[in-house]
């Protein structure tokens, strides 16, 4: 069969939804000021499916750094893959402050958070290897555990003891091999709000031996005394082998970065092939990150603030007989027991009848 007809013939699950739902639901196009209200198909909506967590997308200073930048450098600088001739003074300086407030020693830029937390786990295992994660975790964590030639083994969502029970098997492997384990989480889970239980995941190190990837692109800047995220909050940051976060979510920006030991950090910069044979980060955001970072850690009323609004609106959907789950974070689902033709008509009812615009 002709490979593009067989696409033809089965174009996906949500593909074969585009004729009914390609430019509602799917790819709708919002309009305005990145705000709590903009528009939808020339009406005015209040948008309760942004990431900017804590409103930096439209901060004044944020907004002044990043056309500054734009005009100093343009989008083009610093041309080059950042081995060959693409690095600058300033993602130096960026890779070492950011290092500093997840507290750890050493840090990598990532030119986009999916591709890069991917690349990262091709670099750091081979066949050798086990790989054991969370069922829950992020579709590009289970795309770079899928580039994994080696065994790998899931846990069911935040289950420590069914985690240990994979462990024992894993280990049973590498004691053959020579490999290592490598088990993977998240801070924060982006669809239920849970936070990852690091403090479970860690306990296990009194019995197994083990490295611990944690993806807290929803907890970085959000969570935590300093905002350092999910470690931070459940006191066990420096237990964290190798933190990962985007800079998409209370950034408002594009990018990500991976932080931990110094060795592995320089091991990874050598090795991680979506950056070694990719162009640089562009200066713009390399300098907004920059004055991102800068806000992050002085003005934590940005970050109480985001807490004052997520404790108002869960406690509103909680005392309305709403089912929020167990979220923990500013990532707040409401849970219908229903189909998901009955999930998009109430999403339309929202929007059609009460200008609510959520996803």
């Amino acid at each position: 069969m002709d490979i593009f007809k067989k696409l033809m013939l089965d174009r996906g699950p949500l593909g074969k939804h585009a004729n009914v739902e390609e430019g509602y639901f799917m790819f709708p196009k919002l309009e305005g000021e990145i705000a709590p209200r903009m528009k939808f198909r020339g009406k005015e909506v209040l948008t309760w499916s942004l990431n900017n967590y804590l409103g930096l997308a439209n901060h004044p200073e944020i907004r002044k750094a990043d056309a500054d930048a734009a005009k100093e450098w343009g989008l083009a600088y610093p041309m080059g893959a950042r081995m060959m001739s693409g690095n600058t003074v300033l993602h130096d300086q960026l890779e070492s402050e950011l290092g500093a407030f997840v507290q750890k020693e050493a840090c990598m830029l990532l030119n986009y958070g999916y591709q890069g937390i991917m690349s990262a786990i091709d670099a750091i295992v081979d066949r050798r290897d086990v790989i054991v994660y969370d069922a829950e975790c992020h579709a590009s964590i289970v795309d770079g555990v899928r580039l994994h030639m080696g065994k790998r083994f899931v846990y069911p969502h935040n289950n420590i003891g069914n985690l240990e029970k994979q462990l024992e098997r894993a280990q049973k492997i590498v004691d053959e091999t020579g490999g290592g384990i490598l088990v993977i989480t998240e801070g924060v889970f982006g669809m239920s709000g849970n936070m990852g239980d690091l403090k479970g995941v860690v306990s296990l190190r009194k019995k197994f031996d083990f490295r611990l990837l944690v993806d807290d692109a929803h907890g970085f800047g959000t969570i935590g005394e300093t905002g350092a995220g999910a470690g931070e909050e459940q006191g066990v940051q420096d237990d964290i082998d190798l933190y990962f976060s985007t800079f998409a979510k209370s950034m408002a920006s594009i990018g990500a970065f991976i932080a931990g030991n110094k060795d592995v950090i320089e091991y990874l910069k050598f090795n991680t092939r979506s950056q070694i044979f990719a162009k640089s980060v562009p200066m713009p955001l390399v300098k907004g990150a920059l004055k991102r970072l800068e806000l992050l850690k002085s003005k934590p009323e940005l970050r109480e603030n985001l807490w004052k609004i997520v404790n108002a609106l869960q406690d509103g959907f909680r005392g309305n007989g709403f089912n929020i789950g167990t979220t923990k974070s500013p990532v707040t689902p409401v849970i219908l027991n229903g189909t998901v033709g009955e999930a998009a008509n109430l999403a339309m009812d929202l929007r059609e009848n009460y200008s609510v615009f959520c996803s």
